[in-house]
């Protein structure tokens, strides 16, 4: 019985290992998702497709993630400065910087 019960609670821990992995997935497209829906006031400058469309701006499709959230929140606290992207920056929440960072590394 001892056994019987040992093997139940490693299926059913399994089985939750699982559908948690399963709701991490969708939880990180749905962050890509809402990322889209943010980066429209990025268009201008990086483009939808994250190629910039001017000169002094750089190319985001690609980019590290960790690198982009950093960029953003340095540009919102100040500690990196570009006048364009303190207003912008600005205006984003912790998980809007999130989302439109994993849009645009998943860019590819």
């Amino acid at each position: 019985m001892q056994r019987s019960f040992l093997r139940k609670t490693a299926l059913l821990s399994f089985v939750a290992m699982g559908a948690a992995l399963s709701l991490m997935a969708t939880a990180q497209a749905a962050d890509s998702a809402a990322g889209r829906v943010t980066a429209r006031q990025c268009q201008s400058c990086h483009g939808m497709d994250g190629l910039s469309k001017l000169a002094e701006a750089p190319n985001l499709r690609g980019q590290v993630e960790d690198f982009l959230v950093k960029a953003l929140h340095d540009f919102k606290s100040g500690a990196r400065r570009n006048e364009m992207m303190d207003v912008i920056a600005g205006q984003l929440a912790d998980e809007d910087i999130a989302n439109v960072a994993a849009y645009y590394s998943a860019l590819q």
